[in-house]
C-alpha cells in the first residue's frame, strides 16, 4: 500500500528567543522539535508565520499554493516543553474555495478524515481534516472578512498552530498574560486557550487539552 504523507516540520519566520519567551526549547539551530514535528525557526523577513511545511511521501508538491517541500527526515522525539505543550494537535490553513483545496490535497496522497460544517469562534463554517501522522491538517474555509477570501482565485495558506498540552490549567498558568482565557473547544470534551499577540510568535498559536 502507497504510504500516506506525514508532516516533518513546519519553517516558521519567527526569531527562536521569541518562542523560549514562551516556553518553548529551541535548539541552537533554531529547531523546536514538539512531539515528533520540528519547528525550523528561521528569523523574521518580509513575511510572517508559517512560510512552509515539510512532507514524507507526498505524492505531489501541488498542494493548492501551500508552501510545501519534500523531506525525508526521521520523526523528532522531543520532550514536553516548559509551557506543557508535547505534541502539535493541529496545523490550520486557510483556503479561499475549500473543495479546490480539498481536492488538490487528495491528489497528493493526503488522508482526508472528515468535512465538518458549522459554526466556529473564528467565523468559519467549514473544514476539512487530514491526517498527517501525529498531527492533523485542518483546511478552513476562510470567513468572508478574512483576506484570504477576498481573493478567491488565490492560494491555500498556512495560518496557525494549535499545541496539545499536557495540563491547559498548568499551561495557562505557566504562560501568565500571555494566555488568554480558557473556552470550550470546537471538540466534545476539550479545552482550548490562545496565546496573545504581545507574545510576538507570528502564527496564531492556541493550546488544547487532551
Amino acid at each position: 500500500m502507497e504510504p500516506r504523507p506525514t508532516l516533518e516540520s513546519l519553517v516558521v519566520a519567527d526569531d527562536p528567543a521569541t518562542w523560549r519567551a514562551a516556553g518553548f526549547a529551541v535548539d541552537a539551530a533554531g529547531v523546536c522539535a514538539v512531539g515528533t514535528v520540528r519547528i525550523r525557526l528561521v528569523g523574521r523577513g518580509p513575511r510572517r508565520g508559517i512560510v512552509g511545511l515539510a512532507l514524507r511521501d507526498p505524492r505531489s508538491l501541488e498542494l493548492d499554493g501551500l508552501p510545501v517541500e519534500r523531506s525525508d527526515e526521521p520523526p523528532a522525539a522531543a520532550a514536553p516543553h516548559a509551557n506543557g505543550a508535547v505534541a502539535i494537535d493541529h496545523v490550520v490553513a486557510m483556503s479561499p474555495r475549500l473543495e479546490r483545496t480539498v481536492d488538490a490535497l487528495r491528489d497528493a496522497g493526503l488522508d482526508l478524515r472528515r468535512l465538518r460544517e458549522g459554526s466556529t469562534p473564528g467565523g468559519s463554517a467549514r473544514q476539512a481534516f487530514f491526517r498527517v501522522g501525529e498531527a492533523i491538517l485542518e483546511v478552513v474555509e476562510a470567513p468572508a472578512r478574512h483576506p484570504v477570501a477576498r481573493d478567491p482565485d488565490g492560494p491555500a495558506r498556512p495560518w496557525g498552530i494549535a499545541f496539545l498540552a499536557q495540563d491547559l490549567e498548568a499551561t495557562v498558568n505557566a504562560l501568565g498574560d500571555l494566555a488568554g482565557t480558557p473556552r470550550d473547544a470546537v471538540q466534545p470534551g476539550r479545552r482550548i486557550v490562545t496565546l496573545e499577540r504581545a507574545a510576538g510568535l507570528g502564527p496564531a498559536i492556541a493550546f488544547m487539552s487532551p
